[in-house]
């Protein structure tokens, strides 16, 4: 029997807040609220999303927005995040790294500032219940004007004590490029948060060059795109800096056709670090487990390299070092266990 994978200790750090909440939760919730949720949101879930185009982006934002609006009660965002720290644990994941947009929810929770500390809170108590780390990403919407950002990056600042250690970019690339958001990043790098933005998703190798080279990121959230240049790849390489791939979000927004075509295996044999991500399993149906029985069944992944894809998670968190020194030890000790 192969080594059990959901209990190899491993760091999360792409999920978005809204695509982490439970498929059935989505659906009682849209009940009690007497909220209709069209067929790809309940009967034929998960949906058929490709978002190579923009009617097909638009789709998904839409699935997006309808999922969001299920979310009316502050027990509602309590309940979200405790359950999937109950998820996170499940899979093995002890350390979770989640995407937070709080001017998405801001009308509903008396503002900006109210809706962040209702979503830090509900984080503090879900790792508490779960037994995890969590920390937040706040990520601007790449769609809204640079200015909207730069509030975010303020706010995010302003919450450094209270568990947010970086600052994201999300959203359609092809509607936002990076360079108009550098303002933003130079305010969150200046005062310590990680950078953490998307790229190389519907855009190619350019789309990860530019969040490294304008937006100084840490990490590149996808970054699959980087495997069309063996320049960059070695340049990733070289300077440390993770992609964070996501294969199952992927292949359901037409990123990559199949499975086996995203470039994971390739990102890897090149050194570039990858931490294995969920992004959104409320659209794409799959959570962090189902990354790594990729990497071992679809792109053939050793035991050896897939405790070193946990291990390479595990580095480019923000998780406190005796958090870090604990979990590679477990990736050890995993590896060291009978096959």
């Amino acid at each position: 029997m192969p080594r059990p994978l959901s209990e190899l200790p491993k760091a999360h750090l792409h999920l978005h807040f809204t695509g982490s909440m439970r498929h059935s939760t989505l659906v009682e919730l849209a009940r009690e609220h007497g909220l209709h949720l069209p067929d790809a949101l309940e009967e034929d879930w998960p949906p058929r999303l490709r978002a190579t185009d923009e009617r097909g982006w638009f789709r998904f934002q839409r699935l997006y927005d309808i999922a969001r609006s299920v979310l009316q009660r502050e027990s509602d965002v309590y309940r979200l995040l405790r359950e999937a720290a109950e998820d996170e644990a499940a899979e093995g994941s002890a350390w979770l790294e989640i995407q937070i947009d709080p001017s998405g929810y801001a009308s509903k929770f008396g503002g900006l500032t109210s809706a962040m500390e209702l979503m830090l809170d509900a984080t503090r108590r879900a790792a508490d219940h779960a037994g995890i780390g969590i920390a937040v990403v706040v990520a601007a919407n790449r769609t809204r004007h640079p200015l909207d950002a730069k509030t975010l990056a303020r706010l995010a600042m302003h919450y450094m004590d209270q568990g947010v250690i970086g600052f994201g970019l999300s959203n359609d690339e092809r509607r936002g490029r990076a360079r108009d958001f550098d303002g933003a990043f130079r305010l969150a790098k200046r005062a310590g948060l990680l950078a953490v933005p998307h790229g190389g998703e519907l855009l190619g190798a350019a789309s990860v060059a530019e969040c490294v080279d304008v937006l100084d990121a840490d990490r590149v959230g996808h970054g699959v795109r980087a495997a069309e240049s063996p320049q960059l790849m070695e340049r990733l390489a070289a300077r440390g800096i993770t992609c964070e791939v996501c294969p199952t979000s992927n292949v359901g927004l037409g990123v990559a056709e199949r499975a086996e075509d995203v470039p994971l295996r390739r990102l890897f044999e090149a050194g570039v670090p990858i931490a294995l991500g969920a992004d959104d399993p409320l659209l794409f149906g799959a959570r962090l487990l189902p990354q790594y029985e990729l990497a071992r069944q679809v792109y053939g992944f050793s035991d050896p390299e897939l405790a070193e894809l946990a291990r390479q998670s595990i580095r480019a968190s923000a998780a406190p070092e005796t958090v870090r020194k604990k979990l590679l030890q477990g990736v050890d000790d995993w590896l060291a266990s009978a096959d």
